[in-house]
């Protein structure tokens, strides 16, 4: 685990292996290495992967209770260049999938890829107003709960019912450290983004990952997303629920291998 600073807060990142850089943005429980230490390893024979802690994650700092969907987008063009990873490919998973589209609002240029995987345009851009409500009812109130209730409370629409018992103890633990000021930010900025406004201007190869067992990002999301993008690519995983990296390591990791592959010049 390593860290730097960036505009005032600690930062920190998992990086491994080298060449085109390849950044990874964890959901809002979890953190870099319980998300990505799959594709941090299986990834890194061909490629830079920096798997980072948003502010109010892992070991990072916690961001200011105003913090907001563009903050999380500006510290993460901010981080990107602190750390010299160059044009790189952004992996985002569900409340990194939405950061990586307000960076791409923000800083077009910034990014040479997308892969978004069980993500949304926001909450308010993906979901009824009613669910949305309802979603950010739910959260803030296990935000307060003792850690192991709240990791139970949460599992509960990560994974599909075949997933593998390890893989999901060892996510659990993450979930179980999470800090709760860090969630409740993600929460909030979750439910009040609405980027649909962005989908048609997204110019870079996009790649849309979605588990066919994911109950908190449905397949119906993810073609929203798909006929919002001009020219993108949409993946169903068979099986998978929502943390699909953690869940099916590598499958995820093999289609997104192959669409770097393929967008890496």
């Amino acid at each position: 685990m390593e860290q730097v600073a960036v505009e005032g807060l600690r930062i920190s990142y998992e990086r491994a292996g080298s060449g085109p850089p390849v950044v990874l943005l964890h959901g809002f429980v979890g953190d870099g290495r319980s998300t990505w230490s799959a594709q941090l390893d299986d990834l890194s024979d061909e490629f830079t992967v920096v798997a980072w802690d948003a502010p109010g994650a892992g070991r990072s700092a916690q961001p200011p209770s105003s913090f907001r969907i563009a903050d999380y987008a500006r510290c993460l063009a901010e981080f990107i260049r602190v750390m010299r990873l160059n044009r790189p490919h952004l992996v985002g998973l569900s409340f990194g999938g939405i950061v990586a589209l307000e960076l791409f609002r923000r800083r077009s240029t910034v990014p040479r890829t997308l892969v978004l995987a069980g993500a949304y345009a926001g909450w308010a851009g993906s979901l009824p107003a009613d669910v949305v409500k309802q979603r950010l009812r739910r959260c803030l109130e296990v935000a307060g709960l003792p850690p192991d209730k709240f990791a139970a409370a949460m599992l509960r629409s990560m994974f599909s019912e075949s997933a593998p018992a390890d893989a999901v103890a060892r996510f659990a633990a993450s979930v179980r450290a999470f800090d709760q000021a860090g969630f409740q930010a993600m929460t909030w900025s979750s439910a009040e983004a609405d980027l649909r406004d962005i989908l048609a201007t997204v110019d870079v190869p996009t790649l849309l990952l979605y588990g066919d067992r994911d109950e908190r990002a449905p397949l119906d999301i993810g073609h929203a997303l798909q006929a919002g993008i001009p020219g993108s690519r949409f993946v169903v995983l068979p099986g998978v629920g929502h943390a699909s990296p953690v869940e099916a390591p590598e499958l995820f990791s093999r289609e997104v291998r192959s669409f770097l592959r393929h967008n890496t010049s």
